[in-house]
């Protein structure tokens, strides 16, 4: 097996959409930044998130059976270092003085590029983490572009349109 070090240095060159995922029901409504997310299958539409097991989005998710991922916009990369809990006090609310999406049925942030609302499916114990397989509910996306992070750095995504070939 790799070593976590040489695992890690290899994760850092892939270029991660920034997410958030949200929360609320009975058992509390809860943010965070979350790097590991991805489509699984459009038959029936589903997604899937890596949530660290210990953490209290991860409890949260599954006691409340409901999840959004966020995927956040170009330019918003304060809002993922106020979901991933920098500068913060340990319990303090990360969504005050956050512009939400009026309506929404989970917090889902207004600087977000898109929306996916989920019923939590399945949730897979693999090593320190969860997986939690969602079906999703709801879909809501933008024009503009993601915002990226990739060897420790929030970059931008830029559109490469190659000549058509004559």
């Amino acid at each position: 097996m790799i070593a976590r070090p040489d695992f890690i240095r290899a994760m850092r060159t892939v270029a991660h959409s920034v997410t958030v995922v949200t929360t609320d029901g009975a058992h509390g409504r809860w943010g965070a930044t979350v790097s590991a997310f991805t489509s699984v299958s459009a038959d029936p539409p589903s997604i899937l998130v890596c949530l660290h097991a210990d953490s209290r989005i991860a409890q949260l998710v599954r006691d409340n059976g409901r999840y959004a991922v966020n995927v956040l916009r170009e330019g918003e990369r304060s809002l993922a270092e106020r979901f991933a809990g920098r500068g913060l006090a340990r319990d303090a609310d990360r969504f005050d003085g956050v512009e939400l999406v009026e309506g929404a049925t989970l917090p889902s942030l207004a600087a977000a590029h898109t929306v996916f609302v989920c019923t939590v499916q399945q949730i897979i114990p693999c090593g320190s983490h969860w997986i939690c397989l969602g079906a999703v509910d709801e879909a809501a996306s933008g024009a503009c572009r993601p915002l990226a992070y990739l060897d420790g750095e929030y970059v931008a995504v830029i559109p490469h349109h190659e000549d058509p070939v004559q």
